[in-house]
């Protein structure tokens, strides 16, 4: 069991916590009390910060897209680059994140999404606000890359952004269930051919 540090963000740290397990496991197959002996936290106190298990999810949920969609923007804004470049970049950073045994939570939205869009309406929200969020950032930059012309705009943007965001979502479970990156790797050719780079 760990030690409790006195300076420790309790709720953090079971946010933190949660995430990269149920990103492991999936969210019904874990228990509270999991999380709770990871963190080294009583049961009691679990009441203290969140009112339920679905309350619990969400706030992992929306903690994981808040995050991602930082790392997200950070990619997207890097200096010096075009973007199309940017655009590579955050796919080549997505192919990175995943790992078959522990993606240590960066795999969130692809581990849970299916799984609890029909347990929960309240998770399914949050999941579909984080990965509308996630589109909206890839029309932008889609359209950016027709701007500065390092990718010439084919068609609709928005749509364009979906599809790419759809095709590497269904990537990343293929490349769960195969146990190889061949999926990613594909998507990363279509993905060119789509953006035309």
């Amino acid at each position: 069991m760990t030690t409790k540090r006195p300076d420790r963000d309790t709720r953090a740290d079971l946010l933190e916590t949660a995430e990269r397990i149920f990103a492991h496991k999936g969210y019904a197959a874990v228990g509270i009390n999991e999380v709770l002996s990871s963190v080294g936290v009583p049961k009691g106190s679990f009441y203290h910060y969140f009112t339920s298990k679905d309350a619990f999810g969400e706030a992992v949920i929306t903690r994981y897209f808040e995050q991602y969609l930082a790392d997200m923007d950070q990619i997207l804004s890097t200096p010096g680059q075009d973007w199309a470049t940017r655009l590579m970049a955050y796919f080549a950073s997505w192919r990175a994140s995943q790992s078959f045994g522990d993606c240590e939570g960066k795999c969130l939205a692809v581990k849970l999404g299916a799984e609890v869009a029909d347990l929960s309406e309240p998770m399914r929200l949050v999941l579909k606000a984080g990965t509308t969020e996630i589109v909206d950032r890839l029309e932008r930059a889609i359209i950016g890359a027709a701007n500065d012309g390092s990718s010439p705009l084919r068609g609709d943007a928005r749509v364009t952004a979906e599809a790419l965001y759809q095709l590497w979502m269904g990537a990343s479970v293929m490349a769960k269930i195969h146990r190889t990156l061949d999926s990613l790797d594909s998507a990363t050719v279509v993905t060119r051919q789509l953006l035309g780079i």
